[in-house]
């Protein structure tokens, strides 16, 4: 990979606007703060209603003539992008660490993906194609193109910002279409201001990019409810994703949506599983950054043969997880992202104790620092086995046999990924197909994301599909012209 030397982008406190980086014309200014060592990293003036409605009038101007540009033209300006991701990769892992407390391999492993997706957009302009189809009408012939959708809202979340804000942004645009980003007030950079500041580079015109970063409280509802975008693209919390599927569907203007939301990602363990590798992978898909992850495992069920074994060698894997400085590279545990965060995991602690699982593995909170606590012996009914945790929580379940097993990992209301331990790939085929979720992985970790894999949960994890073909039918439409190419007879 190239690492030439660049200038790193400066004036990220301005939002990209309708064509030009200015101030937001809100009252309000945002702090955006390093939540390990609490330090302001940047003062943003924030977006109102007014620029919100001047973003979407310009995307909805400038999309004609992106859309327009030949799919040579647009994917060489991915393939710039791609490049410099790769000039840019320590400045923009920096900023992952510093703006949303990820661990260094937690920010490597965003970035990868991030660039991944990017890079199967490059190819997405060129394999759009539209179809010929017979008619039962003589000499009319029946011809379906696929157009984008036009102008792309975008909602990202705080965790994985960089990443899941590309994951929409970047096959959008490859597919012809402008975007509006609306990111997570804890992560305006990542979340968004990088994205517009790579792109602009890469050669994207302006206008077909903005940012607005704004409170939820004060612009949320109008984003969705615009006349101008066709699409909203949201990740986050399902209560929040409901909402916006109530308003995309019930107000004056319709709109197709792609919700991926809350998991309660099952791990199950069969008796006949590798132990060693259970417990390497339970380690690694339940605390990557903090677990404050859609597909952390939320539930770690163990067959009954294998359970106290489980229990014991996992405690003794967890407690030697170093906890700190997200910026040093032996670092596993970083900082949770927010207080309000922390005091909800804090809670959960507390009522996991109430409800009578067994603590294995804990430790006390030092700042925004909360070391990783493990429950045994957790039963259905407990909320931190029915409730998403987004932390570095974990309770374990006893399962009688395999069939008890699979009961468990479908009770919930969740069903966004999960994954399976045993010797028997078979066997651990035939158990992921019973599970009711989007993703299912057979020995490894819930925690995954390939560009060109589809991306996207049951249940109330969500709506729609992510990456490769998957997008390309998301972030398109069909519009079906029939050309009657002889004269038709009409019965009067």
């Amino acid at each position: 990979m190239s690492q030439a030397h660049q200038t790193p982008y400066t004036d990220l406190n301005l939002l990209p606007i309708a064509g030009a980086w200015r101030e937001g014309s809100a009252e309000s200014t945002l702090l955006v703060s390093d939540p390990y060592s609490g330090q302001t990293l940047l003062q943003i003036k924030q977006a109102d209603r007014q620029d919100l409605d001047e973003a979407y009038q310009a995307a909805e101007q400038a999309q004609v003539a992106w859309a327009a540009t030949g799919p040579a033209q647009r994917a060489a300006i991915f393939q710039r992008a791609v490049q410099i991701f790769d000039e840019r990769r320590e400045e923009i892992i920096d900023w992952i660490i510093r703006e949303s407390g990820s661990t260094r391999i937690k920010a490597q492993i965003e970035w990868g993906a991030a660039r991944g997706i990017t890079q199967e957009s490059a190819s997405f302009p060129a394999r759009v194609h539209g179809r010929i189809l017979p008619s039962n009408v003589p000499g009319k012939e029946n011809r379906v193109y696929r157009e984008p959708l036009g102008v792309v809202g975008v909602i990202s979340p705080w965790n994985f910002p960089f990443h899941l804000t590309q994951r929409s942004v970047a096959p959008a645009l490859a597919l012809g279409n402008a975007v509006v980003i609306k990111p997570a007030s804890d992560t305006p950079v990542t979340g968004g201001l990088l994205t517009a500041r790579i792109f602009e580079e890469a050669g994207v015109p302006p206008g077909v990019i903005s940012v607005l970063v704004g409170a939820g409280a004060q612009i949320g509802d109008a984003f969705v409810e615009h006349s101008v975008p066709k699409f909203i693209s949201f990740t986050g919390s399902t209560p929040v994703g409901a909402n916006i599927g109530r308003l995309a569907s019930g107000g004056k203007h319709l709109k197709h949506v792609a919700l991926e939301l809350g998991g309660n990602s099952p791990f199950v363990v069969l008796a006949d599983a590798d132990l060693e590798q259970a417990v390497s992978a339970a380690v690694m898909g339940k605390f990557l950054h903090q677990g404050q992850i859609c597909m952390a495992i939320n539930r770690i069920i163990v067959e009954d043969a294998l359970y106290e074994r489980f229990v014991e060698r996992y405690a003794e894997r967890v407690k030697a997880l170093k906890v700190g400085d997200p910026s040093d590279a032996a670092t596993v545990v970083g900082p949770i992202i927010n207080r309000k965060q922390l005091d909800s995991l804090l809670g959960k602690i507390s009522r996991a104790k109430e409800e009578g699982a067994r603590v294995v593995v804990e430790g006390e909170a030092n700042g925004q620092l909360l070391p990783p606590h493990v429950f045994a012996d957790v039963t259905a009914d407990m909320e931190i086995a029915r409730e998403e945790i987004f932390g570095p929580l974990v309770g374990i379940q006893r399962a009688r046999d395999e069939a008890h097993a699979l009961e468990l990992a479908n009770d919930s209301e969740f069903g966004l990924s999960s994954a399976v331990f045993t010797r028997d790939l078979e066997r651990g085929t035939r158990f992921a197909r019973r599970i009711k979720a989007g993703m299912t992985h057979v020995n490894d970790i819930p925690v995954n994301d390939e560009a060109h894999a589809p991306f996207g949960g049951e249940k109330n994890s969500g709506l729609g599909r992510f990456n490769g073909e998957w997008a390309i039918e998301e972030f398109t439409t069909d519009h079906w012209i029939s050309v009657q190419m002889t004269p038709r007879a009409y019965p009067f």
